[in-house]
């Protein structure tokens, strides 16, 4: 439990491909975020920073300076990517994502827990590369998975602190994390991890009042239904996230606004004090 008796940690993630939002907007939400009492912010290329758009060691770089300017309270996602299009967009080759991931993982870690590394790969180079100075903790930030692929996590599970999945993968539902939570439990066994040592997050989306569904990159798939409901029945499905396991969720929330972010408070209440039913 978080120190405050919340049974998991409840973050937000920030506007993404929902509506194009600016920087004032972005720090009035995350001021909000904060003042409601949240506990967490998230923000990036599809929750985690895509490793196939970024050179490896210069990403490392950047993670260890947000963590020095965060006072060490950043949390660092990775993942390979997935939408063909913004590759071919920016021009990053999409053949071997897996292979060049695996290849930048291992200078990524190295980097940020090691300090240096000296890596000569097919797709990737870090010649007697120093990490310095280094970021404000001797292991550098948590790295957190956003994959359930097999074969990315029989590549990270030996090194990730935590996993992450969207909220499709679950059917945005407690009862969806069993079946994907084994796999990632089977892939620590595999590669001879604890799997309670790996934090188990999962995105969730949630519906307020003036939300009209949020449109994933295929506009045809099948619609996920969101969470919905008084605070006391968003609350309890929350619950039961943490009953499965999950330690932190980050919510999407249909709209993303300031107004939705103060209008999720009383769901915070809900949780922190066991209530199951509103008044």
């Amino acid at each position: 439990m978080t120190s405050s008796g919340r049974p998991l940690k409840v973050g937000v993630q920030l506007p993404e491909v929902e509506r194009e939002v600016r920087w004032p907007e972005l720090l009035d939400m995350t001021r909000a975020i904060e003042d409601v009492g949240f506990d967490s912010v998230w923000v990036g290329e599809h929750l985690v920073a895509c490793t196939n758009f970024h050179n490896p060691a210069m990403l490392a770089k950047q993670a260890a300076t947000l963590d020095e300017i965060s006072g060490g309270r950043f949390v660092l996602g990775l993942g390979a990517g997935w939408n063909e299009t913004e590759f071919r967009a920016f021009g990053f080759p999409y053949d071997h994502r897996i292979d060049r991931f695996d290849e930048a993982f291992t200078i990524i870690r190295s980097l940020l827990r090691d300090g240096a590394i000296d890596f000569d790969g097919r797709w990737y180079q870090a010649r007697d590369c120093e990490l310095l100075p280094r970021g404000p903790r001797p292991g550098g930030p948590p790295l957190m998975i956003g994959s359930i692929g097999p074969r990315m996590l029989r590549a990270t599970m030996a090194h990730a602190d935590s996993w992450n999945c969207w909220f499709k993968d679950v059917d945005n539902r407690p009862a969806g994390v069993p079946a994907v939570r084994a796999l990632v439990d089977d892939a620590c066994r595999e590669v001879g991890r604890d799997p309670a040592a790996v934090e188990r997050t999962v995105a969730v989306l949630v519906r307020l009042p003036g939300g009209t569904g949020r449109l994933q990159g295929d506009a045809a798939q099948t619609a996920i239904p969101p969470v919905e409901g008084d605070p006391g029945s968003i609350a309890e499905i929350l619950r039961g996230f943490a009953r499965e396991g999950i330690g932190h969720v980050q919510l999407v929330l249909d709209p993303i606004t300031r107004e939705s972010i103060e209008a999720f408070a009383p769901v915070l209440v809900a949780l922190d004090h066991g209530d199951t039913e509103q008044p």
